[in-house]
């Protein structure tokens, strides 16, 4: 590829033709500010739409957008002239006019890239009076508010769902001052397609869209004293709240964690990895089955809520392909009510009150779902992000940094390496396949050759083939709901054609890289190397575990012994299993228009 030589600021630079302005500059240190604007090459999310005018530059003494503009050979570039400085100061005023003045209540107050520009161009007050956008918040979703009169069509959002997930629930609509980003129709989000993945909310410059938050029913279920309150912390969460408290990212907190949710007054602190050990017992088994009994093959994995939605709503054919377990929040959840308040406390399942701290929006749509519950009694009773906790550690004045280090609960606080690596893409597979060899050949993997590089990093699509017990098992792992969407095509042409399917298993994560950067994890604002830390740190609490195969945790057998029972049995189908249904048809979808909001 040829070069293209320009100077920008005075400062000779050479890129490749095809580069935009905004990237030259950075390759000489120069900063130049935006909005819009936002570039994670590892997941293929591009948007340069050019829409905010925030990065406007002179070049060869007229003013265009950097993050809009092709360089060109010998293009002087000059960021910081008295006009584009006049230009990009009048752009974010005029933003301010049409935004709410509610910065101190704001959620993303301090975090908000609108707030920081603002701050950074030193404006101090709104010349700009006139009308005003108002639009009433979209609270239709337990997972994610959607409140437009924030919005400042940056259409990151946009690009997200629509280029990255193929999910189509948000697009550009109206023209002008009229301009919004929204929903088919002017639809409420949960009658659109939407998979409260919350990716959008990941890439939102402002509180535009943000999580739904569960803080005050928290606190209440703390201040109460006749129920003992539950908590389980994600894998995830354990690698990523750390940036929250201004560690490094990937710093592993668990043990820090345990103490600052001890110290709010959760009475027992457990492991959401106990369950998903127990996950990997159910899954492997059906894998088993499924695989030399004639089952339907491919197994799709069922953790990830956001892809369990996307199957039902675009693909409700295949969904008898997915795994009937229910994720670790789940399991973990009926085991808590089920097992852990009966044998343990001495308590009726209604008697206690489950929390769950997940890196993921989608999980607070999981808990709603009529499916996980028993008797009238749904499995988990409140579901915060990593987000909600950490804003929660620290309105306790709680230094998560500080806190000494302390141990999860028994027995629900034991898990596997196995366990961990649920947290990043493709972990659930190779966590499977390490049970599921031992169930098909009843033989162990040596320690040192349990690692499945094959299904690591944070490619989109990544396959290989496993020998086990002299068969060729294919596997696949997608990251991104566009790249399921490519592998479910494949698997309908397969089906259609009568050919028998490419892979034997499929495991498909809704986010990007996986929970490590679920839509309810610290902002990355486009960071990818703080979500790859992330996952390193997951793949490292799993190679330092002497134990790393889920059918060795020792209290998962108890707990087999004492409750579940048989492996797929009866008991197992009871509380560990669950069912899909076809909601293609936002109207008559069974679960989803509980809110009471």
């Amino acid at each position: 590829m040829s070069l293209v030589n320009l100077t920008i600021n005075g400062k000779a630079v050479s890129v490749p033709e095809g580069t935009k302005i905004l990237e030259a500059a950075k390759q000489v240190n120069i900063k130049i500010p935006s909005l819009c604007n936002m570039k994670i090459e590892e997941i293929g999310f591009v948007d340069d739409c050019a829409s905010c005018r925030v990065c406007m530059v002179t070049a060869n003494r007229k003013l265009v957008p950097a993050c809009g503009t092709m360089v060109r050979e010998g293009m002087v570039v000059d960021t910081n002239t008295p006009e584009a400085l006049r230009y990009r100061k009048n752009v974010v005023e005029l933003l301010l006019s049409d935004h709410p003045q509610d910065c101190f209540t704001c959620d993303k107050c301090g975090i908000c890239e609108l707030q920081q520009l603002a701050s950074e161009m030193n404006i101090r007050e709104i010349r700009f009076k006139g009308e005003q956008s108002t639009f009433k918040p979209d609270i239709s979703s337990v997972s994610i508010v959607k409140d437009t009169a924030k919005c400042v069509l940056c259409r990151r959002c946009e690009t997200m769902c629509n280029k990255v997930q193929t999910v189509g629930a948000l697009s550009g609509v109206n023209r002008g001052f009229n301009t919004v980003v929204g929903t088919f129709f002017d639809q409420d989000l949960i009658h659109t397609d939407c998979v409260f993945c919350g990716q959008c909310v990941s890439v939102c410059p402002t509180d535009a869209l943000i999580e739904r938050d569960n803080s005050k029913e928290t606190w209440a279920a703390l201040q109460q004293k006749e129920k003992p309150v539950i908590v389980q912390i994600a894998p995830a969460v354990r690698v990523s709240i750390c940036e929250e408290f201004g560690l490094a990212p990937g710093t592993i907190s668990t043990g820090k964690l345990i103490s600052a949710l001890k110290f709010l007054g959760f009475d027992y602190v457990f492991d959401t990895n106990f369950a998903a050990d127990v996950t990997i017992m159910e899954e492997a088994n059906e894998f088993v089955e499924r695989l030399t009994k004639g089952g339907d093959l491919p197994i799709l994995t069922s953790c990830c809520p956001s892809w369990v939605r996307f199957c039902e709503t675009q693909y409700p054919e295949l969904t008898k392909y997915l795994s009937t377990c229910k994720s670790p929040q789940g399991m973990f959840s009926s085991i808590a009510r089920h097992y852990f308040a009966d044998k343990v406390l001495d308590k009726k399942p209604d008697e206690v009150i489950v929390v769950s701290i997940m890196p993921c929006l989608s999980k607070k749509y999981e808990i709603s779902r009529d499916e996980l519950s028993k008797d009238g009694i749904m499995d988990t009773d409140i579901s915060l992000s990593t987000r909600e906790i950490a804003r929660m550690i620290r309105e306790a004045g709680i230094d998560l940094a500080r806190m000494p280090e302390s141990q999860f609960n028994s027995p629900l606080g034991n898990s596997t390496g196995a366990a961990d690596i649920f947290g990043v893409t493709g972990g659930v597979l190779e966590a499977a396949i390490r049970t599921a060899y031992t169930d098909i050949t009843k033989m162990e993997l040596p320690f040192n050759g349990i690692d499945f590089v094959e299904v690591r990093g944070f490619k989109g699509i990544k396959e290989a083939t496993l020998n086990i017990a002299g068969k060729d098992v294919r596997v696949a792992v997608a990251s991104s709901l566009g790249h399921a969407r490519t592998l479910m095509e494949e698997l309908k042409a397969d089906l259609d054609a009568g050919r028998p399917p490419k892979y034997q298993m499929i495991e498909i994560m809704a986010c990007p890289g996986g929970c490590v950067s679920g839509g309810g994890q610290p902002f990355h604002h486009g960071d990818y190397e703080k979500v790859k830390a992330r996952g390193a740190a997951l793949y490292a609490i799993d190679s330092n575990k002497t134990i790393r195969k889920s059918h060795k945790n020792e209290d998962v057998k108890k707990l087999y012994e004492d409750f579940i029972g048989e492996r797929g049995g009866h008991n197992a189908h009871t509380y560990l299993h669950t069912e899909y249904y076809d909601k293609s048809n936002p109207y008559t979808r069974k679960s989803d228009l509980k809110c009471d909001c």
